[in-house]
């Protein structure tokens, strides 16, 4: 398939995990619908953005796989015969991840993708919580196309997603919780148009959809701005949400992929016998 529609679900997360894990399933199915095949969540789209408090004791939100969580997703995914993508907080063995869940259409449930990048700033206290990831990166070959899951922090490095197009990527789905603190005013500059040209950025690079989803609302200092975009092979972008609940529903033709890859040169231009340098610690 070259014409796939997918849809972003862009929603506000209370205190009660069962009310939001509720709210958001009846979203899948609006979002299946009205004609999505691919559907993603935002990171950790079950709980508030518990990173926020330093070294939290936060381990009874996290979920184990197999599980009655992940199962419901797997059967929801085969009932509505959708591709779904599910971040959550990962319990495995002793050690917890910033993870997402992926499901074929037929409910199969795929690998299991583990953030690689975790950030630890204020009230973005991520090293507290999860363990970063060494799994290589992920192309989830799905009945509605190639693609992979980045997550959140994942979104500022170029690498990353050079890695994923070159495994043959044709969409990038990043889940995202990133807002502004209340009452801090960023020296650098505007956050949120810098989160949104890195990865329209590596759209244009690797010639690859990009689908960023994003949460909305007030978590104590936090705004979560939303803003959850799709973007073409060439950065542009096709469709953007506002900074309420939504479900964005885009259209893609990742067949114009390769003919902006061909037109450009990005990847037959390459010299990676020169790119060792980046590889040094």
């Amino acid at each position: 398939m070259t014409a796939i529609t997918i849809g972003l679900i862009q929603s506000v997360a209370g205190e009660s995990k069962a009310e939001n894990i509720k709210n958001t399933t009846d979203h899948i199915r609006l979002a299946a619908k009205k004609g999505a095949k691919i559907i993603c969540l935002q990171e950790l789209f079950a709980t508030t953005y518990f990173p926020r408090e330093e070294k939290k004791d936060a381990t009874a939100l996290a979920e184990s796989v197999p599980s009655p969580f992940s199962n419901q997703f797997s059967a929801l995914a085969k009932e509505l015969k959708v591709v779904l993508i599910v971040p959550f907080y990962e319990k495995k063995g002793k050690e917890q991840f910033n993870s997402a869940l992926v499901f074929d259409a037929d409910g199969k449930q795929l690998a299991t993708y583990r953030k690689h990048h975790i950030p630890h700033d204020p009230l973005f206290y991520e090293k507290d919580y999860f363990k970063e990831s060494s799994d290589e990166y992920i192309v989830y070959k799905t009945k509605y196309g190639p693609f992979s899951v980045l997550i959140c922090y994942d979104q500022w490095f170029p690498e990353a997603a050079r890695i994923c197009a070159l495994k043959g990527a044709e969409m990038i789905f990043y889940p995202t919780a990133i807002g502004n603190i209340k009452g801090h005013e960023a020296s650098e500059g505007d956050w949120h148009d810098a989160w949104e040209t890195i990865q329209r950025s590596h759209a244009i690079a690797n010639s690859v959809v990009v689908a960023a989803v994003n949460r909305v609302g007030e978590e104590k200092e936090l705004h979560f701005w939303g803003g959850s975009f799709v973007c073409d092979a060439f950065g542009n972008v096709v469709k953007r949400a506002g900074d309420k609940e939504e479900i964005l529903i885009v259209d893609v033709d990742i067949a114009r992929n390769k003919e902006i890859r061909d037109a450009w040169g990005f990847m037959r231009s390459r010299r990676p016998e020169t790119y060792g340098f980046i590889c040094k610690k």
